[in-house]
C-alpha cells in the first residue's frame, strides 16, 4: 500500500479561474491559463479537493468542462483538515498579531494590485 498523499484544498474563484470579483451565482468564469497543467502536476503528489462556496453541481460541471475532474477528488465548502489551503483571499499568520493586523489592513486581492 502506497503512502497517503497530503491533502490540499484549492479555491476556485481567483485561483483556478479568471474571477475578478464580478460574482454571478449561475456563471463560473473560465479556467486561468495553465490551470490544467498546474492541477495535473499537483495531483501527482497531493490529494486535491476543490474548496468553493459555489453550487456544487455547477462546480462539478466546470471541472468536467475544463478537464480537471480526474485530478480533483471532491468539492467542499467546509474547511476540512488539510495540509495546505490555497486561496486568493487569505493571509498567512506568522505568529505575530501586530504583523497580522497590519497585513489585514493592507490586504489587496492579487488581481486588484
Amino acid at each position: 500500500m502506497g503512502k497517503q498523499k497530503k491533502k490540499i484544498l484549492l479555491d476556485l474563484d481567483g485561483v483556478l479561474n479568471t474571477y475578478t470579483s464580478d460574482y454571478e451565482p449561475s456563471y463560473i468564469p473560465p479556467a486561468r491559463k495553465d490551470t490544467v497543467e498546474f492541477v495535473k502536476k499537483l495531483a501527482q503528489k497531493y490529494e486535491i479537493k476543490l474548496f468553493t462556496t459555489r453550487d456544487k453541481f455547477l462546480a462539478s460541471i466546470w471541472l468536467i468542462e475544463n478537464q480537471l475532474n480526474d485530478y480533483i477528488k471532491d468539492i467542499t465548502n467546509v474547511k476540512e483538515v488539510a495540509w495546505l489551503f490555497v486561496d486568493d483571499r487569505c493571509i498567512r499568520f506568522n505568529g505575530n498579531y501586530t504583523d497580522l493586523l497590519r497585513d489585514i489592513e493592507d490586504f489587496k486581492v492579487w488581481y486588484k494590485n
